[in-house]
Formats: structure tokens, sequence, C-alpha cells
């Protein structure tokens, strides 16, 4: 039988650009969890100069660079492992980009065999937290306000920061060539183009949405909050949700 963590888990929903990775590093820091950004794991494992003749890597990093969600059984393992990593260290979670497939979160759909070891990640989360110690959040905004929002982001190639065009034009930045954090070249993410990003729209609507539906189902509570004010907002309106 697993031992459960006296912990909580977290997990921030949100269409692309609404902020998931801003307000899962907000809540790490003030609750001293353990932030599993999921995109931002598998963009560092699928360019690793070393693994590019795995044939699983190199599929799955077509798959990434298109906009495309990643092969959901191979996303279902690598996060499985990740909680047992975080759990035997006695930490909480906090999860922005995981899950975004019916089969991640519950183990099973129509088209793949059903994952009868773990079953879905909402179900290992379920077996090492516990059910009460399970907190859902959707962050919402606007389609028009996603895509904007992604058209305008950038990060640095040294630091890996986050950065968004108006917020450092507004600044007084409007050199905008080099990271005001580190000095490295600024450079747009490779899945943050045009066509990509309607694409992984599109994915969210058809493939991660119906999960909301199914988690409420089984007696899981969704607190929807606003995503368009600052971070900050955001984050309080969170914090009481999880008092």
């Amino acid at each position: 039988m697993v031992k459960t963590v006296n912990k909580i888990a977290v997990i921030v929903f949100g269409p692309q650009g609404s902020g998931k990775g801003t307000q899962a590093e907000l809540l790490a820091k003030k609750l001293d969890l353990f932030h599993f950004d999921s995109g931002s794991y598998l963009r560092t494992l699928l360019h690793n100069p070393a693994l590019q003749k795995n044939k699983i890597i190199r599929r799955e990093r077509k798959l990434n660079e298109a906009g495309v969600l990643n092969t959901p059984s191979w996303i279902l393992r690598t996060t499985a492992e990740i909680i047992k990593r975080a759990t035997a260290l006695g930490q909480g979670i906090v999860f922005s980009g995981s899950m975004r497939t019916f089969y991640e979160t519950f183990g099973h759909n129509e088209n793949e065999k059903p994952n009868k070891k773990n079953g879905g990640v909402i179900d290992v989360l379920k077996r090492y937290y516990g059910n009460k110690n399970i907190f859902i959040f959707l962050l919402d905004i606007p389609e028009k306000e996603s895509i904007k929002r992604l058209t305008e982001r950038f990060v640095c190639s040294v630091c890996k920061g986050l950065l968004i065009r108006s917020e450092l034009i507004d600044l007084g930045k409007i050199k905008f060539k080099i990271c005001p954090f580190c000095g490295g070249k600024i450079v747009h993410r490779i899945d943050d183009n045009k066509k990509a990003i309607l694409v992984r729209l599109k994915e969210y609507k058809e493939r991660t949405q119906p999960i909301f539906k199914e988690l409420e189902k089984g007696g899981y509570k969704i607190h929807k909050i606003d995503g368009r004010p600052m971070p900050y907002k955001i984050h309080e309106a969170i914090l009481k949700k999880l008092k």
C-alpha cells in the first residue's frame, strides 16, 4: 500500500498563454511545492543533444514543434515518475502544462489501451496525496488574448527567462534585442509561431477541455479564475481558494 504524503497537489489548467507557469511558480515559492512545468521539462528533454538519435525523442520533438500534443502514454509514464520522486522527498507538487489529454489524466480513452499499472495522473495523485489534498484551478482567458500573449512572448537564449514585448516597452526598454536580466540574446520559442499557436489552441479545445467535465463527475471541484488581471492578483485569488 502506498503511503500518502501530508502535502498538497495543485493542478493549474488553462489555454496556452494563460499564465499557468507563472502562477505555478508563485505557488511553489509561497507554499514550498515542487513545480513540475511539463512544457519546460519536455523542451529541455526533447532538445537534449545527447538524445537526438533516440527514435522516440525524435518523434516527440517533431510533434512538439508542430504544436501537436505529445503521445499521451509517454507523457503519463514521465509524469507518474516525477510524482513518485516528489513524494519520496516528502514534497507537495504543483503542475503547469499537465495534464493535457484524457488518457494522460485518467489512464484510458477509446483509442489507447488502459494503463492498468498506474491508471492516469489523477489516480497517481490520489494514491500519494489523497483526494482531499488535490486542488484544481482553471485560468480562463479569451482566445484572442492567448494569441496576443503568445505572439509577444520571447525567451532569453541564455537564462531562459520569459519576456513579454509589450511589458518591456511599457517599462521603457524599447531596444528589444537583449535580455534585461542577463544580456543574452532574445529569441522566439520554436512553438510560438502563428501556425503552431492555432494548432495548440485547437488541441486544447478538443483534447484538454473534455477533461474538466470528467474530473467534475469524479467529484473534483475546478476553481475557475480570471486569467486577465496582473499575476499577483491571480495569485491572491488562488491562495484564497487554498485556505
